[in-house]
């Protein structure tokens, strides 16, 4: 018997060329078609009728991205427990039965979060200048037309500070193509005293001015929200290999670079 299930996931965007499938390319979609054909007895790709909330570029980090497929394993544990074992570099979290009718796309809210070096910025003038983001907007200045309407509203911008650091959270239902990394291109421009406030306000109203888009290794997309969904862990020790060995390639990394 076939169910039909969502599921949470997460990626480091290095080492792929988006999330979208793209033929010839190594993205986070294939990875996931190939995985869930693997544990599934070869199943054609269309037979999972596999659909994903939310596109990110290469580079993008996700922690909680969306995706929703058929399958005919019942145990929650042992699908997921499937799936990471033979997956290279996606990471499935939790898991909800959903219906037919459940589309990823409408979800009730996403969270990102871009972290920026801190160093030389004025706290201050950071701060103000995020504020200017909040609420509905024509972004049509910062972000990547594609033909779509330009407006878009975001519900909240927040910042902490962190050693070297300034970490920014967006939420919205939805955000543009560009968006958050062109924000953040305007706040670093702004914070470094390149740009005004003034400019960034500029720009929002309509002035052609650009700030270029922040690189894309520094955002994640955090989680994506549903009203009515929840999301399961069947086994809270599910990831914990993996985690323990990333975090040892990591202390090598750093104490190679350190010694340099």
């Amino acid at each position: 018997m076939t169910r039909r299930v969502a599921v949470k996931i997460a990626y480091e965007g290095e080492g792929f060329s988006g999330s979208q499938y793209q033929p010839g390319l190594r993205t986070v979609e294939g990875e996931v078609i190939s995985n869930l054909s693997l544990i599934s007895g070869g199943k054609d790709s269309e037979w999972f009728n596999f659909k994903c909330a939310s596109r990110t570029d290469a580079g993008v980090n996700s922690l909680g991205n969306v995706i929703v497929f058929n399958t005919e394993i019942h145990n929650d544990r042992e699908l997921l427990k499937g799936l990471n074992a033979v997956s290279k570099g996606v990471y499935y979290r939790s898991i909800a039965d959903v219906d037919e009718s459940f589309n990823p796309r409408w979800a009730n809210s996403r969270i990102y979060k871009y972290v920026l070096k801190s160093d030389g910025m004025d706290r201050g003038t950071v701060e103000a200048c995020l504020k200017l983001f909040e609420g509905r907007h024509d972004f049509k200045n910062f972000c990547k037309q594609d033909g779509k309407p330009t407006e878009a509203n975001i519900e909240s911008i927040s910042l902490e500070w962190g050693e070297g650091t300034a970490i920014i959270r967006f939420q919205a239902r939805y955000f543009l193509w560009h968006l958050i990394r062109r924000i953040v291109g305007a706040v670093n421009a702004v914070g470094r005293g390149d740009a005004s406030i003034q400019d960034a306000e500029r720009a929002l109203n309509g002035d052609s001015i650009s700030f270029g888009t922040a690189r894309a290794d520094a955002l994640t997309l955090v989680d994506i929200e549903y009203k009515g969904v929840e999301f399961s862990v069947p086994d809270d020790g599910l990831l914990d290999c993996a985690i323990d060995e990333e975090l040892f390639r990591c202390s090598l990394r750093r104490l190679f670079f350190s010694s340099l």
